[in-house]
């Protein structure tokens, strides 16, 4: 179906966040009535990203935890679709306090859900895991029939919130597509391998320290594509029907290629790289994966922005930030 953006309002959960403020950004682009944002902020972000589109009326801003949501909460009312990006984001998190991430993960998609189903809101676009879900592939490319066996609890909790997408969808007759993505990066990121990489380069341009053993092999995708693929999977939206797309570049890079794509983007030369080693960077990290993307592919939709050109996009959104934190 095609959403009517100009006559409905929607709601974003984790609206406040870097993908998230995204999200609002493109619903307000759209022409989107209003647009309810969700976040309890706790990942040190603030309102204040959206302040543009609360300023001019488009936004409302509600601090609230997913998990306190109830089946009549009055945020619910009149809306269109739900885009959930609020989340528990970190796999070591998930590892050393599984329940916590259970609780946010299962528990606050369940209890959104379940006012989606009071209240009669008909769509969901949320924001699963390509890069947790699938587990331990190798060299297989995972499609969306790939079974899903994750090997930490941060994908087994983003695979149970997808199982619960599918149920109501079925039983409430509710419209839900999931995103299952890789590593996003981009402006306003704040967390992943690369603005880890950018700091730890700030405090030593010698050195690098890198997790692991460098081998480590994922997708990185620019967070303009991914907001694209976005609105293009949206299109398959309609009532009491579930579907999953695999969201990617056709190219993996190493954590090592990062290494060397960072360097060169911060214009820096002989830096030597120290390894933790291991063949993973933290206990549950995925060694390798690729996803099959041509499901959504074959809707029209191709990534735009190759890593060369993002990480230099992205470094340089860094230093930006980095001299008006100083007051440059």
């Amino acid at each position: 179906m095609s959403i009517d953006f100009k006559d409905n309002s929607f709601m974003v959960t984790g609206g406040c966040g870097f993908i998230g403020s995204y999200v609002v950004d493109y619903l307000v682009e759209k022409g989107a009535n209003h647009v309810v944002v969700i976040d309890n902020l706790s990942a040190g972000t603030s309102e204040k990203i959206l302040q543009t589109h609360i300023d001019n009326g488009k936004v409302t801003f509600v601090r609230k935890d997913i998990r306190a949501i109830q089946p009549n909460d009055p945020e619910f009312e009149e809306i269109h679709a739900v885009y959930h990006f609020a989340a528990q984001p970190s796999v070591p998190i998930s590892v050393k306090r599984p329940y916590y991430d259970f609780s946010v993960n299962v528990e606050g998609t369940i209890r959104i859900l379940d006012a989606m189903r009071t209240q009669d809101v008909p769509f969901m676009v949320f924001a699963a895991s390509g890069g947790t879900m699938y587990g331990e592939k190798g060299d297989h490319v995972a499609n969306e029939e790939t079974s899903l066996k994750p090997i930490n609890n941060y994908g087994a909790a983003k695979a149970a919130a997808e199982m619960y997408l599918s149920s109501f969808s079925h039983l409430y007759n509710l419209g839900t597509v999931s995103l299952r993505f890789g590593n996003i990066y981009g402006p306003r990121s704040t967390h992943g391998v690369m603005y880890d990489f950018f700091n730890k380069l700030k405090a030593d341009p010698q050195q690098l320290e890198i997790l692991g053993n460098g081998k480590q092999t994922k997708t990185y995708l620019y967070i303009s594509d991914l907001i694209n693929a976005m609105d293009v999977a949206s299109q398959t939206l309609r009532r009491g029907h579930f579907e999953a797309f695999n969201i990617s570049t056709p190219v993996t890079t190493t954590v090592d290629e990062i290494a060397h794509l960072m360097v060169r983007a911060m214009g820096l030369q002989d830096v030597r790289f120290v390894y933790t080693g291991g063949d993973r960077g933290w206990p549950g990290d995925v060694k390798k994966i690729k996803l099959d993307t041509s499901k959504i592919n074959a809707m029209g939709w191709t990534p735009k922005v190759p890593i060369e050109e993002g990480v230099e996009l992205y470094v340089n959104y860094l230093k930006k930030t980095e001299m008006n934190g100083r007051g440059s």
